[in-house]
């Protein structure tokens, strides 16, 4: 059986105390102690992380690169495609300031890898 809310309307399991979707109380006399409401913060875009996430892209993309300077017998070529796994991350975020940063970071993978590959022909 489902408890249907006098509020909103909105069908709750049948073990719900309050509406999951607006929290007026299903059962009568019954009231709430404590009701925290989390609003996340408005468009906020984590700059600590996209830096954190430039010097991971940038890291794993031209690793191969500083490496093939260093020695032409290495074989961490194969680890240098992991260069794009943070942007195209990115890239699907609906947000379009992080898109923007996938973008970029897409083209900096790109031309790291592609200096990289050349290192090693």
């Amino acid at each position: 059986m489902v408890r249907i809310c006098s509020n909103c309307e909105f069908v709750n399991q049948d073990d719900y105390d309050f509406c999951a979707k607006c929290g007026t109380p299903l059962v009568k006399g019954v009231e709430p102690k404590n009701f925290i409401v989390f609003k996340p913060e408005s468009n906020k875009v984590n700059k600590k992380a996209l830096i954190f996430s430039y010097i991971v892209t940038i890291v794993l993309s031209w690793s191969g690169f500083v490496i093939g300077l260093i020695s032409k017998n290495s074989t961490v070529i194969t680890f240098i495609f992991f260069g794009f796994f943070i942007p195209f991350y990115l890239l699907q975020s609906p947000r379009a300031e992080v898109k923007k940063h996938g973008y970029i970071q897409l083209i900096i993978s790109a031309i790291g890898i592609a200096c990289s590959l050349y290192m090693f022909i």
